[in-house]
């Protein structure tokens, strides 16, 4: 008898658990403390990508989830390969990695209105995915994307100095090109067809952190001087202290990709599982900031922030509420549309 699957609750817990320390981590290596100087977020990226690349290497060993993945022969030799499309998709996600990194690195903007700015987008974007795909979306999705706006507007309206860098949008908005292109894979790819989550989980994977860290290597060699010199501080000049926690940063992304993942996959429709995970998060954030506060690492949070999630909360509450089980003979979308 097969065991079920764990639920998605589980998954909302590993990836909470994972980025709290992860945010406050990387927002404390990017601001000034005593006679420590401010990190430059972009010299994070190296050493927490090395960190990453090593850390889904031994999961995906231990766990045997390698196996999953579709494979090809090369020189005689079978290796695990990835579909043209879980290539793009895993080009996503590296896209993502990035930016989430980057984000709690901008000075002057706490990691709750960057959260709320980029979670809250996500969350907008959920039903668009979902209705793109043909999936019922529920009423409850609608008034939690009305909720979600409301965060995002409660966040940025009430600021006493409203100012956000040219960098910090940008980094945003990839995010969420980013993050679209790979919910719209997620639907058609797997979220429904039997062993298609491992399969897409693993590919997508084995492209993520290799395409961010072989990025990262090519700028550090022949990239502009403005942006080679941080990447290449991130790879030789930290001090042994920078580089540890550079390190546990690689680490604790590594394991928010994996359990934020596994939310994501979930066979229900985008509309819930992202709000799952977007809370997580959000939740995370707020206990973050509070923790550094404590140590006077970054500015305490605003009411406009504090109102922001109290409604993405508010909006997670409406999407747990009990679902009607669904009607003999219905089914989800084609996942299998597309292949290679």
């Amino acid at each position: 008898m097969q065991r079920p699957a764990p639920s998605i609750w589980l998954w909302a817990l590993g990836y909470f658990a994972c980025y709290a320390p992860y945010s406050a981590l990387t927002k404390a290596l990017s601001s000034q403390s005593g006679e420590q100087p401010a990190l430059d977020g972009v010299a994070l990226l190296p050493l927490s990508t090395l960190a990453s690349l090593a850390g889904m290497a031994v999961f995906m060993v231990a766990t045997g989830w390698w196996r999953a993945a579709s494979r090809r022969t090369v020189l005689g030799v079978s290796v695990p390969c990835p579909s043209r499309w879980t290539l793009l998709s895993g080009l996503a996600t590296a896209a993502i990695i990035g930016t989430t990194t980057l984000a709690y690195t901008f000075r002057d903007t706490s990691i709750v209105f960057m959260m709320l700015l980029m979670r809250g987008g996500v969350l907008i974007l959920a039903p668009l995915v979902d209705a793109l795909a043909g999936r019922h979306i529920r009423w409850s999705s609608w008034v939690a994307l009305g909720l979600s706006i409301a965060a995002v507007a409660a966040a940025t309206l009430r600021r006493e100095a409203f100012w956000v860098s040219a960098a910090a949008l940008a980094d945003a908005a990839v995010y969420l090109a980013s993050y679209f292109v790979r919910l719209r894979f997620m639907s058609r790819l797997a979220k429904g067809e039997p062993g298609a989550n491992r399969r897409y989980f693993v590919e997508e994977q084995l492209v993520a952190a290799p395409a961010i860290f072989v990025t990262l290597a090519l700028i550090a060699l022949v990239g502009p001087a403005e942006l080679a010199a941080p990447v290449r501080q991130g790879f030789f000049g930290l001090t042994p202290g920078q580089a540890t926690l550079t390190l546990a940063v690689g680490l604790l992304s590594q394991g928010t990709g994996v359990f934020g993942a596994l939310i994501l996959l979930d066979a229900r429709e985008s509309s819930f599982c992202v709000p799952v995970n977007r809370a997580s998060s959000i939740l995370a954030g707020v206990l973050a900031t509070v923790a550094l506060g404590a140590f006077g690492l970054d500015a305490r949070l605003g009411a406009g922030e504090l109102l922001g999630a109290g409604l993405v909360l508010a909006a997670i509450g409406v999407l747990a509420l009990p679902r009607r089980p669904p009607r003999a003979g219905s089914s989800t979308p084609g996942a299998a549309t597309l292949r290679r």
